[in-house]
């Protein structure tokens, strides 16, 4: 059977904190938004869209739209200088590559999660990396998974699995039909992955050696 794994990318294979988090401070200087937060309010909303994440942290929606473009001008300039993998990242990738196809699925930027892929040598290992531009509606919700399975061609037979950190990865996988493992080294809390997925693991890697290991049964 055709094994497919999907990778989200912010806590799952990247670390890019740093970055995210100068940014928003960034723009909120840049916009002259009286932050009342913290950065732990920035962290524990990443992994969903920009203006999802702006709105949440008191920015009015009528003009939520002017920080994302705010951000993402900023973000493309010091993106690759603050984004690191995280450990066991790419012997993750090098791993799942020996027996399964692989792609993106993200809430970030497309092109920009390219570019840091390319910068980290790992871009070739992806198929296909979807990002919050192609599609209408981004995680939790399905079409970012139907999307990318449809760009790669996927059989209704295949052993398809999503990780990722956050329960908008797991709820995503579950409302596309998909399989799914949460790992622990990004954002989300153990508690609250486990309300969406049977299989927990500690980071990536432990992820594909848990997926191979069921997909070998």
């Amino acid at each position: 059977m055709e094994k497919i794994i999907l990778f989200d990318l912010d806590g799952t294979l990247i670390d890019s904190t740093d970055a995210i988090v100068s940014t928003f401070y960034h723009t909120f200087e840049k916009l002259d938004f009286n932050f009342s937060g913290n950065e732990e309010d920035i962290k524990s909303l990443i992994g969903h869209p920009l203006d999802i994440m702006y709105q949440e942290l008191g920015v009015p929606q009528e003009i939520v739209w002017d920080y994302v473009e705010a951000y993402k001008d900023r973000y493309k300039v010091i993106s690759k200088q603050q984004t690191e993998l995280l450990e066991f990242a790419k012997e993750a990738i090098e791993l799942a590559n020996t027996f399964a196809r692989l792609s993106i699925v993200t809430t970030k930027t497309g092109l920009y999660s390219e570019q840091l892929l390319e910068h980290m040598d790992i871009k070739q290992y992806f198929e296909h990396v979807t990002g919050r531009e192609h599609v209408e509606h981004p995680k939790p919700h399905p079409e970012p998974i139907h999307t990318t399975l449809d760009k790669m061609d996927i059989k209704e037979t295949s052993d398809i699995w999503m990780i990722g950190d956050t329960e908008l990865d797991l709820i995503a996988a579950n409302g596309a039909g998909i399989n799914s493992v949460g790992v622990l080294c990004g954002y989300g809390k153990e508690e609250t992955l486990k309300e969406h997925t049977s299989f927990i693991a500690s980071n990536s890697l432990e992820a594909v050696k848990l997926i191979k290991n069921i997909s070998d049964l």
